[in-house]
C-alpha cells in the first residue's frame, strides 16, 4: 500500500513521546516519571458511585451534551470557585477527556485558511489537531527560564487570518502558572483582534504555595470569546475515566458540540455520574489534594537538586523541569534515553513539546512527573543520585 494513502498530519509524525518513553521504561524496568498519571486512584466515593452506576444501569448512550446531573455540577463548580454564572443547559459540554475537547474545539472553530497561535512549548496534541483542520499555526516561543508571555512577540504572530489563541495554565510541561499581567496580555490581543481563546485549564486545582487559579474568561469582556477546558482525570486522579468538560458562551459551546458529536458522540453515563459527585466534594478534599501534591513536588525537587540538577520553579501541575546542563548533558532526548536505560528512571525531553519546524527549540531541559507515591519518588531519586554521583 502506498504511504500517500495516509494523512501526513499524523502518519509523518513519530509516535507520541508518552507511549514511547513508557514502553522504554517497561523494557528496562525503570521507574516511569515520564508519563503524567498518578499511581493511586482518586477518592473512593467517586469510584464507588461509578461502580454502583454501572451495576444499576442503564449503560446506554448518554445525551450528546452530557447528562444533566454533571452539567449542573459543572455550573455549580464554576460559581463555587470562580464566581462565574453558567447556564448548565447552554454553556457546558461533557467530552471524552480533555484531549477530545481540544479536538472538538479546533474542528469546531477552524477551517483551511485560518491561523491559530500557539505558545511554545505546548502540549503535544495541539499542533496535529490544528493542522488536521487545514489551519496554519503561528508560534510564539516562550523564553526560558521564566517562560513569560511577551506582548510584542504575541502581537507579531497575529495576522488578519488569525482566528484563535491557545493558552495552557497551569502549564504542561513547564509547571508554570500565568500571572495576571500575562493573562491580560492575551486578553488584550484577543479583544483588539476579535479572537477566540481556547483555555486548557485541566490542572486548575493543582496550584501551589497558596496561589489561586484565575480563568481567562473572568477578565473583562472575555467570557464571550473564551472556552475553558477541565478534566476529571486530573482533578480526581482518574485519568482512565476520560471525562472532560467545556465551559463557555452558548455560541462557542454549540460549535464545539457539533464537532464533538462526530468525534466521540458521547461519554459513559456511569462515569459522568461519578464525576458529578466528585465536583460536589467539600473543600477539605481539594485542600488535601493540593497539599499532598505540593509535598510530592517538594520531595522530588529536593531530591533532584541533591542529585546535581538545576531545578526550575514549579507553580502548578505535577511536573518539574530540570536543566540537564547541570549534569553535563546537552541533548534532552539522548539524556532521557540514557537515564531510562542506565539509571532506571524515565523522564520526557522538553523538545518533544515543540513543533518540528521550530529549529531553535531548547534541547537542555527534561520533565519529571511527581504524582507518584512517596516511596516511588524516593527510589527514583536514590537511583538518579547513585548514577550521577
Amino acid at each position: 500500500m502506498r504511504m500517500n494513502h495516509f494523512n501526513p498530519v499524523f502518519s509523518d509524525r513519530p509516535q507520541s513521546i508518552f507511549p514511547t518513553m513508557s514502553a522504554l521504561a517497561r523494557k528496562h524496568d525503570a521507574i516511569n516519571l515520564g508519563q503524567g498519571f498518578p499511581d493511586e486512584d482518586g477518592p473512593q466515593e467517586v469510584l464507588d458511585i461509578a461502580a454502583q452506576a454501572i451495576s444499576a444501569g442503564p449503560n446506554q448512550y448518554a445525551p450528546v451534551e452530557g447528562i444533566a446531573e454533571l452539567r449542573e455540577a459543572i455550573a455549580v463548580d464554576n460559581k463555587r470557585f470562580y464566581d462565574l454564572d453558567i447556564d448548565p443547559d447552554r454553556e457546558t459540554l461533557v467530552t471524552s477527556g480533555a484531549t477530545e475537547a481540544l479536538a472538538a474545539a479546533f474542528f469546531g472553530f477552524l477551517q483551511p485558511g485560518d491561523e491559530a497561535v500557539l505558545l511554545a512549548p505546548f502540549y503535544e496534541c495541539y499542533a496535529p489537531q490544528i493542522e488536521a483542520t487545514g489551519a496554519t499555526i503561528r508560534f510564539v516561543n516562550l523564553a526560558p527560564p521564566s517562560w513569560r508571555v511577551d506582548a510584542a512577540a504575541l502581537e507579531a504572530a497575529i495576522t488578519d487570518r488569525t482566528k484563535l489563541i491557545v493558552i495552557n495554565t497551569p502549564h504542561n510541561p513547564l509547571g508554570k502558572v500565568m500571572t495576571n499581567d500575562e493573562l491580560e496580555i492575551v486578553a488584550d490581543a484577543a479583544r483588539r483582534h476579535d479572537l477566540i481563546v481556547v483555555c486548557d485549564e485541566v490542572y486548575e486545582h493543582l496550584i501551589f504555595d497558596g496561589r489561586n487559579h484565575v480563568p481567562l474568561m473572568t477578565l473583562p469582556d472575555m467570557f464571550e470569546r473564551s472556552i475553558r477546558i477541565g478534566s476529571a482525570g486530573k482533578t480526581f486522579s482518574v485519568t482512565g475515566f476520560r471525562i472532560g468538560y467545556v465551559t463557555g458562551p452558548a455560541h462557542l459551546i454549540t460549535a464545539v458540540m457539533k464537532a464533538h458529536q462526530y468525534l466521540a458522540y458521547t461519554s459513559p453515563a456511569p462515569l459522568q455520574k461519578a464525576v458529578a459527585a466528585g465536583l460536589a466534594l467539600g473543600d477539605s478534599y481539594y485542600s488535601k489534594f493540593v497539599a499532598d501534591m505540593q509535598a510530592k513536588r517538594d520531595q522530588l525537587s529536593a531530591g533532584l537538586s541533591a542529585a546535581g540538577f538545576d531545578v526550575l520553579p514549579c507553580d502548578g501541575t505535577y511536573f518539574i523541569t530540570v536543566d540537564i546542563r547541570s549534569v553535563e548533558r546537552e541533548d534532552d532526548a539522548a539524556f532521557c534515553r540514557e537515564i531510562t536505560e542506565k539509571a532506571k528512571v524515565a523522564a520526557v525531553p522538553l523538545s518533544a513539546f515543540y513543533h518540528p519546524s521550530i529549529k531553535d527549540a531548547p534541547r537542555n531541559y527534561a520533565r519529571f512527573c511527581f504524582c507518584k507515591r512517596s516511596e516511588v519518588l524516593s527510589e527514583a531519586v536514590s537511583r538518579l543520585n547513585s548514577y550521577f554521583n
